[in-house]
């Protein structure tokens, strides 16, 4: 039985199972066991993301898991962020897989986008707290998040003035992609900025791609009341 690569990412009070090879496939919980059901319950909807892409089939049970990294979590794991990059981000991207990569990227963007789009117009059910973005603040999140993977990368991105967010997020898009590609070939990024610790491409990807996605199927999970 062919076995699907995972990373857990444990922290203190919460853990993260991630997906070596799919970005954007990664789920936390207070304890491992609860993050490796999350991660097997949202494995038919990746699937449905990221279908345009091919080659990727839902692991179904816990045999089918394999645990290729354990990392240690951090306050940001705890904070419910899948915050450290693995060995297995350090790998070399060839044109197939950066072509892959971006491919899954875009992907996820397409599915926050059609989440953020069927939103309009919808009260949101909010938690038992009442917490929870409205629908144009979250849209302006994932921009300022995006902003900051740029950044990660290397490249700083242009000043946001007037524009609306999904027109200064295109612009953020485009240049997450150039910037990626740029680093892929080991050059400098476009506009490069001065970042202690760049990201890794594969760990951008991976991070990105699950924010992206966190908050689209949590649109769509609040959508439906």
């Amino acid at each position: 039985m062919a076995t699907f690569g995972v990373i857990v990412e444990k922290g203190s009070k919460r853990t993260f199972v991630v997906a070596v090879d799919w970005p954007g496939l990664a789920r936390g919980a207070k304890t491992e066991e609860l993050a490796i059901e999350a991660f097997l319950v949202y494995g038919p909807r990746y699937e449905k993301v990221v279908r345009s892409i091919g080659g990727f089939h839902a692991p179904g049970s816990t045999a089918e898991l394999r645990v290729a990294e354990r990392l240690p979590g951090d306050s940001g794991t705890d904070f419910g962020i899948p915050s450290l990059a693995a060995h297995a981000d350090d790998r070399r991207i060839d044109a197939t897989e950066l072509s892959r990569q971006l491919g899954i990227l875009r992907a996820c963007r397409r599915a926050f986008d059609s989440a953020a789009r069927s939103a309009v117009g919808i009260t949101l059910s909010t938690g038992p707290r009442g917490g929870g973005r409205d629908l144009d603040k979250m849209v302006r999140h994932v921009v300022e998040a995006d902003q900051a993977y740029l950044q990660q990368l290397g490249t700083k991105p242009p000043k946001w003035t007037t524009e609306p967010a999904e027109d200064y997020g295109r612009q953020i898009r485009t240049l997450q992609d150039q910037a990626f590609r740029a680093r892929v070939a080991g050059e400098l990024p476009p506009n490069p900025n001065a970042v202690k610790k760049l990201w890794s491409p594969r760990y951008f990807i991976r991070r990105a791609a699950w924010h992206l996605l966190d908050h689209a199927w949590e649109l769509e999970d609040r959508s439906e009341g």
